[in-house]
């Protein structure tokens, strides 16, 4: 074999990420003679060759490279196309060809989906004196000009009456607040109960707060004997005149008023 075909051979191989081995046999009629085998890059055998070195020929060796090269010419180890052999060869403990496959890559973890926040707590619970802040600023959207100061002292003489007012809070934050009174009149057989107030944070309408705390204040006021309720409410509230209508309550008289 010309030196020309064989360093043509060498540079396919490490085409493929291989290395050509000649034989170091220079005579003539030796076994060894004119053979070549193949390695990968740290010397393992891969094919054409045993023990003691090189045994195939280097038109076998060719034909292995094309072979190998048609299924993957990026590949430098994954042999599992064999070559097309042109005639069986006998070869004596010719070592098995490598087969060290690179591990298949792992298919990605699908994505974990973020969980979905859970819905804020909601609670109707009785005011508290320590409310009166937040109290106080839902208080003035509906025009009522208080301060805290004033606002906590009226829940703790409220509650020495047994007429707790009640607010909503979602995750203990207040969002909205019902006013309660009972009061005895002497046209009435009942004592007659009234919502003086009833106002929800901007940012936690659409919840059904207004609702509940509507529920929850003729469910008290109810306990305490009433037999029915009034509710106030200022005209340019048109949006409030629907949701009390909505709740069953009815539009039965004109309020006035005089400040004293």
């Amino acid at each position: 074999m010309s030196g020309l075909r064989v360093d043509e051979l060498a540079q396919s191989a490490r085409n493929r990420g291989l290395k050509l081995v000649r034989s170091r046999v220079r005579t003539l009629g030796k076994r060894r003679f004119g053979k070549v085998g193949l390695t990968d890059a740290k010397g393992k055998p891969v094919f054409g060759m045993d023990d003691k070195g090189p045994i195939g020929k280097p038109e076998d060796v060719e034909d292995y490279l094309r072979n190998l090269g048609a299924r993957d010419w990026g590949a430098s180890l994954d042999v599992a196309v064999l070559p097309r052999k042109r005639k069986a060869i006998k070869q004596a403990a010719v070592r098995a060809p490598a087969n060290d496959r690179e591990p298949a890559p792992r298919p990605p973890k699908p994505r974990q989906q973020a969980k979905p926040k859970p819905e804020p707590m909601l609670k109707i619970r009785d005011a508290k004196p320590g409310d009166a802040r937040d109290l106080a600023k839902l208080m003035k959207l509906l025009g009522h000009d208080v301060d805290s100061k004033g606002v906590r002292k009226r829940i703790a003489a409220l509650a020495k009456l047994k007429l707790p007012q009640l607010v909503a809070t979602l995750d203990q934050m207040v969002v909205g607040i019902v006013g309660v009174h009972s009061m005895i009149a002497i046209h009435r057989d009942q004592p007659v109960g009234r919502i003086t107030i009833l106002v929800v944070a901007e940012d936690a309408r659409g919840r059904g707060i207004g609702r509940l705390l509507t529920e929850a204040a003729e469910k008290q006021l109810k306990k305490l004997g009433c037999g029915m309720i009034e509710v106030t409410s200022n005209d340019r509230l048109a949006a409030a005149h629907a949701f009390y209508r909505h709740m069953g309550y009815e539009r039965t008289s004109i309020r006035f008023f005089k400040k004293l």
